[in-house]
């Protein structure tokens, strides 16, 4: 052997030997960690979307120093104001009208000045009222006007004011004064002196304008369990429409299937053996009906979502922008979340996009379940958007924005982490095609979205909004139901109106409907509601005249007029229903954007009810009215308390105005029917319990747009689809083999309550 050859030899021994080291070196040794890119610069706004913002605390602190300096009365802090005093109710920004903030964002013009919207309830006043200020300019207000009148025709009677926390304290303290008057029931049906009973609201509150009369539901309270499904089948109905506390009394009470005037009668029929109690053993932490404690240790982790190179997304104040996309989010703390100025590739699609109401509508034997019509928005949709749980609510890496608002006090509050946003892949592929003849080829591409989201709990339930938008340029709006039932105590035939999911708990039947309103604009303000549907002729064959055949064709309308664009609740509607620009594509079709609903909605309450009109956008699947500055909700906040004369009655916004070549407005309705069963316990689950809406561009591009979207895949079978330069796929191993940076877990979402 030479020498040459023991060189070599001795030099791949080396290189063996160093390999090996590095191998041992490494490991074990954790992944290096993602290096964050930053993504595209896609942001041209210069603060423009500023317009629209949510007050900041510091701004809401000036509108109340400014109304407590201006109004000449003397104002109580909410949260402990009588209902004889005055206070601030909540304040919230007013959102200029659209002509002059297109005129800022479109046409060079002056930005806006920044106003809020303060309500404030007179109590302390000859005539009670509740009334609206428009107070500005923001930072520093000089002036206010009163818009009552303007906004709803005439004054808001007292009576229709949202019940505060400070009121429903004194009725608690009422209802405990109460219950001294049956300790020998108590003991008997429920083991308790009744302060350990928690108390829950129902609504409305009578049964005629001016009534404020609440039936209170009461059930077993264990801490860290969801009291909701522990009836103990006493209610009470309690007026306290009385500018004095002292004078509230309690009307009536229910126990069991039977009605007394009060505690001591619902006693003396216990103590004299003429009344069927039902002993019910106080539920014990571990085994309390409904308790969401882990039932088992802790697994292994699941799949995590992260992104190699950091958020592909960009945040800047209010607004995000994403692969085209621009959306300027908010939260209104009444109606919940608020989209506005959504672009896609530099175009408006929608001016706004926003919830307007959560109705959830009640069944039951009893009279709290079988008089309950919740009307979420005037508890507070947005102020109830707590902070959510990274990893659970929103993924992990997810980011998380704080909103702030002012409600029944003079200090602003701030709900951290309580909006997230995301990019989310779907698992599945927005298009794709394996190609199996003439020429070998794949091309496909991920089904990525942005999705902005927020999770409101209101009382019992649990609703997740979330705002997605595609790479075709779809966006989809869904939301999801989940937290826990609401119940009645099992009694009589109680199963008529829902199943038994426990000893002496049934799962009242309801049903969820939710209101939004889209404010498109496909290729300026300007659209006609185009319909197409499909329909059979039948032929003769072309070809031999002998047969005949069932040829599918095509029907085309654009509806005039607003009546015949008010689609009732379960009813045939069009299957493509479009907001149509006067202007073409390059195939001669209009520009157009297709609204496709997903919903199973129960039905309607019938309108003969003396209260439907206060919910009378539920009768409409879809109605497609004229906008109006005078008409910017469907709803409104003091339609709880007074459904009998409701303050805003959607019905009266379809007044047969013609809709061709005009400012439009799509008002949406979707919702389902819940029949509560043992699968609900210990929480409904969001798998089914999801409905929605997409808007879906229909000819809007001459292809779809997707076709421009850097995470295309194609290869074909002359390539070699394992190389980089070939397919993107290829290029994970290196480009992802990192560990995502986690941050530390951290929840402060019940510091505020």
């Amino acid at each position: 052997m030479n020498v040459k050859t023991v060189l070599v030899l001795l030099i791949l021994a080396l290189a063996t030997i160093f390999a090996l080291v590095c191998v041992l070196l490494t490991r074990g040794r954790a992944p290096r960690t993602c290096q964050h890119q930053p993504p595209e610069q896609e942001d041209t706004d210069d603060g423009q979307s500023l317009v629209f913002a949510d007050l900041t605390p510091e701004e809401m602190v000036q509108v109340v120093r400014y109304l407590q300096g201006n109004l000449g009365v003397q104002l109580v802090d909410a949260s402990r104001a009588k209902p004889s005093d005055n206070c601030i109710a909540s304040i919230d920004v007013q959102v200029p009208a659209k002509a002059e903030v297109l005129r800022f964002l479109d046409a060079g013009g002056a930005r806006p000045p920044r106003e809020a919207l303060a309500v404030l309830y007179f109590g302390n006043q000859p005539e009670p009222n509740v009334t609206e200020y428009v107070v500005g300019p923001l930072p520093t207000p000089v002036y206010h006007r009163d818009v009552t009148v303007q906004k709803y025709g005439g004054k808001v009677p007292y009576y229709r004011r949202p019940v505060t926390g400070k009121e429903y304290m004194d009725i608690n303290t009422l209802i405990q004064q109460e219950l001294r008057k049956a300790p020998r029931f108590l003991a008997a049906c429920c083991e308790s002196d009744g302060t350990d009973l928690a108390i829950l609201t129902t609504a409305p509150r009578g049964f005629k304008s001016g009534d404020r009369a609440t039936w209170f539901v009461l059930f077993n309270n264990v801490a860290g369990t969801g009291y909701y499904l522990s009836p103990v089948g006493l209610e009470v109905l309690v007026e306290h429409g009385d500018l004095h506390v002292s004078r509230w009394q309690l009307h009536q009470v229910f126990y069991n299937g039977w009605y007394f005037a009060s505690m001591g009668d619902l006693e003396d029929a216990f103590v004299a053996n003429l009344l069927e109690v039902v002993r019910i053993q106080k539920p014990q932490a571990e085994a309390v009906l409904g308790s969401m404690r882990p039932r088992h240790p802790p697994g292994s982790p699941g799949p995590l979502q992260y992104e190699p190179q950091g958020p592909r997304y960009s945040i800047r104040d209010n607004r995000v922008t994403f692969q085209g996309w621009s959306i300027t989010f908010g939260m209104n703390p009444n109606s919940g979340p608020r989209l506005f100025d959504i672009r896609y590739r530099g175009e408006r699609i929608v001016y706004e996009l926003s919830l307007q109401e959560a109705l959830a509508l009640y069944g039951s034997n009893c009279p709290g379940g079988m008089s309950t019509r919740y009307l979420d928005g005037s508890f507070g949709i947005g102020r109830f958007a707590y902070e959510l749980v990274r990893g659970v609510d929103c993924p992990y890496t997810a980011t998380y924005m704080d909103r702030h608002y002012l409600a029944e006090s003079e200090t602003p509050k701030t709900n951290q982490n309580s909006l997230c946003i995301f990019e989310h892949d779907a698992a599945l592929p927005l298009r794709r095609h394996f190609s199996d003849s003439q020429s070998l080829y794949y091309g496909g591409l991920r089904k990525n979205m942005l999705v902005i989201r927020a999770i409101s709990t209101l009382i019992n339930y649990d609703y997740i909004w979330d705002f997605m938008f595609h790479g075709s340029g779809a966006v989809e709006v869904r939301v999801h139901a989940t937290g826990y039932i609401s119940s009645s105590f099992l009694h009589g035939r109680g199963t008529d109106y829902g199943n038994r999911v426990g000893p002496h708990t049934l799962g009242t039947m309801h049903l969820h409907h939710i209101h939004y309103k889209v404010d498109l604009d496909v290729d300026g303000q300007l659209n006609s509601l185009e319909t197409q549907d499909m329909g059979y002729e039948l032929v003769k064959d072309p070809w031999s005249k002998q047969n005949t055949i069932e040829r599918l064709y095509l029907r085309r309308e654009r509806l005039e007029r607003e009546n015949d664009a008010a689609f009732m609740l379960n009813t045939p509607m069009p299957r493509y229903l479009s907001f149509a620009s006067p202007k073409p594509n390059k195939w001669g079709h209009p520009r157009s954007y297709r609204i496709q609903i997903a919903s199973f909605a129960g039905e309607h309450l019938p309108t003969s009810s003396a209260m439907e009109r206060s919910i009378s956008w539920g009768r409409y699947q879809l109605a497609v009215t004229r906008r109006k500055e005078e008409e910017p909700t469907s709803t409104s906040i003091y339609n709880q308390n007074d459904p009998w004369t409701p303050t805003v009655a959607f019905a009266n916004f379809i007044d047969n105005e013609t809709i061709t070549n005009e400012d439009l407005v799509a008002w949406i309705s979707v919702g389902f029917l819940h029949v509560p069963h043992a699968e609900d316990i210990p929480n409904t689950v969001t798998a089914g319990n999801g409905v929605g809406f997409f808007l879906r561009p229909y000819n809007y591009f001459n292809e779809d747009p997707s076709v421009d979207s850097p995470d295309s895949i194609y290869f074909s079978s002359e390539q070699d689809a394992g190389v980089c330069r070939a397919n993107p796929l290829a290029c994970l191993p290196p480009t992802a083999a990192c560990a995502p940076h986690l941050p530390p877990f951290r929840y402060g979402g019940f510091l505020n309550l």
